[in-house]
């Protein structure tokens, strides 16, 4: 992101894990045995929403406010309402297509204050608000904290994709990984 034709400190920068728990969430969603890149898209989009918050610096919002970063955006409320929307977008259909996304939905929307919560750095995660301003941390934080912007590009930047890699790598194989191959010619097998 550019602010008056220099690279501003605001950028937002996609979380690796954040993307992967999108793609993730497409899988138990697939009607058939191919992967369903629609899906993958809208919930990664899904996954990366909370962080709408980091234009909260744009705006002189403090990172403390309740609405600066990993505020309101990154409680269980606004996910569980984010993942909902997304379900009414997603599901084809009937009242247990609907469950069965909303429940997939919010899980994803959910995992994106979780995964915040198990960063080493910044001021915590408001994951009660509206109900408590305060902000959590979760008990184990194997993740390091991401440089927002340009800066994800330093050294300490680069030792973030790594580790996020790392952890990413095995949940994105299982996405990814080819379902069970239909039949080449299904007519041939149909006449067996």
């Amino acid at each position: 992101m550019t602010l008056g034709g220099q690279v501003s400190k605001w950028a937002p920068v996609a979380s690796l894990l954040h993307v992967t728990a999108g793609i993730a969430g497409a899988r138990p969603l697939e009607a058939s045995r191919r992967f369903s890149w629609r899906a993958a898209l809208a919930l990664t989009a899904l996954s990366l929403v909370a962080d709408v918050d980091v234009l909260a610096f744009r705006f002189g919002i403090p990172y403390s406010d309740p609405f600066g970063h990993r505020g309101a955006t990154h409680s269980l409320v606004f996910a569980v309402l984010a993942g909902t929307v997304t379900a009414l977008l997603l599901s084809h259909g009937g009242r247990r297509d609907f469950w069965r996304t909303a429940v997939v939905t919010c899980l994803v929307a959910v995992s994106h204050p979780l995964l915040d919560a198990m960063t080493n750095g910044g001021l915590g995660v408001a994951l009660l608000w509206p109900v408590s301003n305060a902000r959590f941390f979760a008990p184990w934080r194997p993740i390091p904290v991401a440089p927002i912007g340009a800066r994800m590009l330093s050294a300490r930047g680069l030792h973030v994709i790594l580790v996020e890699a790392l952890w990413s790598l095995p949940v994105l194989a299982w996405a990814l990984w080819p379902r069970v191959r239909e039949p080449r010619f299904p007519d041939a097998q149909a006449g067996r």
